[in-house]
């Protein structure tokens, strides 16, 4: 059977540390690299603009009035449109979190 090779404590402990940061600088490239990139703004149809600034209005007098703390609701679709607006109403009010 073969004899092991001895190591010293300052062995160990040296390559312990190397190993530690070869670790830390594995994980800090891993972290840099998965970071999510920025979404560009998406564009919003002007019908859609319309109705978010007519929200932006009623949400403006309800707390002028007091009422700043009640719910307000609306409906998703309008008769006669094309476009229901929910996931603009959703990304602009922030419903998505």
């Amino acid at each position: 059977m073969p004899k092991p090779i001895p190591m010293s404590r300052r062995a160990w402990v040296a390559a312990w540390a190397v190993l530690c940061a070869a670790g830390l600088a594995a994980t800090a490239t891993l972290n840099a690299s998965s970071a999510p990139d920025p979404q560009p703004e998406k564009s919003v149809s002007a019908e859609c603009a319309e109705r978010i600034a007519d929200i932006e209005r009623q949400l403006a007098k309800a707390k002028q009035e007091g009422k700043g703390d009640g719910v307000l609701a609306f409906s998703r679709i309008q008769v006669g449109t094309e476009d229901d607006c929910s996931d603009d109403l959703r990304d602009h009010f922030g419903g998505d979190q």
